[in-house]
């Protein structure tokens, strides 16, 4: 073997007759004698796929020499579809995608779930779990290889056939990437080449800080050039190799910080993030890693997982940021979970949640999300379970009349998830199973749990089964993604007119749209009062009580709204809560409604081909007609037109 200036030891072993030296698909590992004399075996580091010996219990992961015959290879057959302008991000782990209790293949989610997912509007595939990892319950954040895709799910090939699907269908498609850690495993692990050298000739620090407490994972010396090598090239691989449109950094806060964030609370406060405590080796390396991607592939989509609020992170490196295009928005799921445990409805404030939805860095954009995997994880529950617990388990039959716990589950499941796509950032993520309500919680196959995987599958005949409720949250899940695709609106200018405690109402402005959210458990109003910038005419866009949403269907949506214009011009404090025009709408008790001002040379083309207005004379003419009365009854009729 040689050993090149990076310190990296390789051998090249040449083709015998016109055939590889070592054939596709052979086991693989390389033994090497540490300095005490000790022989062990390692999979190579780059290795491009890794299996374990099938009903070994145990067992460790042997290297597979991946190299197809061309013939064998799969050759992408579609382009990647443009950067959308909004990302509407479906996470997803392909393991558990599958309603049976099994691990799915890539096969099995591209041809049953991709379809789903552009059925329902969304055009991006956040896929976790991608990178080999040896402990199936870590969710794929134990990574033992990091070039390796999971073998569990198929082979390399076949996931490629799953991305060209997706690119099929205009979904791009994101990867999980870890990044900020790796797994403590030795025999089948990067670990294992932590031999107890110096930190400079390995790929994690020494001592404490090369092992996060927290995780029980090793951390990476990312000023070590060879590391930075290691990670960047990795970024390359599923990239080019398989076409991925983009990465979510997990764990970046970690990264970031001496302490990785744990017990500390982010005030927002400069001296929280530019410290000694700052890792800056890390965020040289994000940096390095968002200039590569972008430069690879300038439509490309980064996502930092940061609690933090790292001020910059996502900005561009030009300007001296990390370089990400989006983070995200961390905080919103803990603030819906803390209400629906902590505080009834009824005590909820409007302006806390708007607040807190609101939250962001200016002109750095944010992923924002009602929930997703991590709050499913085992100890905990979904939003819709959280909401309607056992009442799920025989009372989402639409054939019954639906309890107050049901009625009041979806109502809020509806209203929670669209408050939250529409005023809290720039994108929007949901998680596999959730847009239709799933019920219960995530547990992969454990001894705990006897290794069942009951709880580790997506129970898709709930929302296909015509007569259960699951069927209205799933539409109203397609019909506010199809409204933002139509109008774009999570680009447009945000406004906030109202957030009152007392009507518990939220009002705001996304350009031309006008949103009303009645988050009261009871209170009905009539006649409300909303504010608006733009006069004209304004419609329904949107209406979670609509029945095909198991609403009621109380509000009108072919009335037409028209405005009145409030205070004086030019000056805001006179205005209706600072909005120069209002009109006035129906707002039913845990519903929302989205209202569109339609265009004027619309409003024109409607009067138009309206019929003239019949006179009086012409009225009463008809009506003397269809009566029969004698033709002189007219004549008795004073002519008004002479006056």
């Amino acid at each position: 073997m040689e050993k090149d200036k990076y310190g990296v030891w390789s051998v090249r072993i040449p083709d015998v007759d016109g055939k590889p030296g070592i054939p596709h698909g052979s086991r693989v590992k390389f033994r090497m004698q540490k300095g005490d004399g000790q022989w062990i075996d390692r999979i190579p580091a780059w290795i491009k796929y890794a299996t374990v010996e099938a009903g070994k219990m145990g067992a460790s992961y042997d290297g597979i020499l991946w190299n197809p015959s061309e013939d064998q290879r799969y050759k992408f057959e579609h382009p990647r579809p443009p950067k959308p302008v909004v990302p509407r991000i479906y996470e997803a782990h392909v393991g558990m995608s599958s309603k049976e209790p099994c691990v799915a293949s890539y096969i099995d989610f591209a041809d049953n779930v991709l379809p789903r997912i552009k059925a329902n509007n969304y055009n991006t595939v956040q896929l976790m779990a991608v990178m080999e990892h040896s402990y199936y319950a870590s969710f794929g954040y134990h990574v033992t290889n990091f070039f390796g895709v999971s073998s569990r799910s198929g082979t390399p090939e076949e996931l490629k056939y799953l991305i060209d699907k997706a690119h099929s269908l205009g979904l791009r498609v994101l990867m999980d990437v870890v990044h900020s850690h790796a797994s403590n495993n030795i025999k089948d692990g990067l670990n294992g080449f932590d031999l107890g050298q110096q930190t400079q000739e390995s790929y994690f620090h020494t001592g404490d800080r090369g092992y996060h407490k927290l995780w029980d994972s090793r951390l990476f010396n990312y000023n070590n050039w060879e590391v930075e090598r290691f990670l960047l090239s990795n970024l390359r691989w599923w990239l080019e190799e398989y076409q991925f449109d983009g990465f979510r950094f997990d764990g970046v806060t970690s990264m970031l910080y001496h302490h990785h964030g744990i017990h500390m609370s982010f005030s927002g406060r400069y001296r929280d993030y530019f410290s000694e405590a700052s890792d800056v080796d890390a965020a040289v390396y994000l940096m390095l890693a968002n200039e590569l991607v972008h430069t690879l592939y300038p439509d490309a989509t980064t996502i930092a997982e940061d609690v933090s609020g790292m001020p910059t992170l996502g900005r561009p490196v030009s300007e001296g940021g990390v370089g990400f295009d989006y983070r995200l928005a961390m905080g919103i799921p803990d603030t819906w979970i803390k209400l629906l445990k902590e505080v009834t409805d009824e005590h909820w404030s409007m302006a806390e949640i708007a607040s807190t939805l609101l939250n962001r860095r200016y002109t750095e954009k944010a992923i924002a999300y009602a929930e997703s995997h991590d709050q499913s994880l085992v100890g905990d529950k979904t939003l819709a379970f959280m909401l309607m617990d056992k009442e799920m388990y025989a009372g989402m039959s639409a054939l019954q009349e639906q309890s107050i716990i049901i009625e009041r589950g979806i109502a809020l499941h509806k209203m929670i998830h669209f408050l939250t796509m529409a005023l809290g950032g720039d994108g929007y993520l949901n998680f596999m199973g959730n847009e239709f309500g799933h019920p219960e919680w995530i547990d992969f196959p454990r001894e705990g749990n006897k290794w069942s995987y009951d709880k580790c599958r997506r129970q898709w005949d709930l929302v296909d089964t015509d007569h259960l409720r699951y069927k209205f949250m799933n539409e109203f899940d397609k019909a506010m993604n199809a409204l933002e695709e139509k109008y774009h609106f999570l680009t447009l200018p945000l406004i906030v007119s109202s957030a009152h405690d007392k009507d518990k109402v939220i009002v705001f402005e996304r350009g031309d749209l006008v949103f009303v959210f009645n988050f009261h458990p009871e209170t009905t109003y009539e006649g409300y009062k909303i504010g608006c910038d733009l006069p004209g005419k304004y419609k329904i866009a949107l209406d979670s009580d609509a029945f095909d949403f198991g609403g009621r269907g109380r509000v009108g949506h072919d009335v037409d709204h028209f405005t009145s214009p409030e205070g004086i011009p030019g000056r805001p404090e006179t205005n209706f809560n600072n909005r120069p025009s209002s009109f006035l709408v129906l707002s039913p008790a845990r519903t929302c409604q989205v209202y569109f001002k339609v265009p004027e040379d619309a409003v024109q083309s409607e009067e138009e081909n309206e019929e003239p207005a019949a006179s009086v004379l012409q009225l009463i003419s008809q009506s003397a007609a269809q009566k029969d009365l004698p033709f002189n009854f007219m004549d008795d009729i004073p002519d008004f037109s002479q006056d």
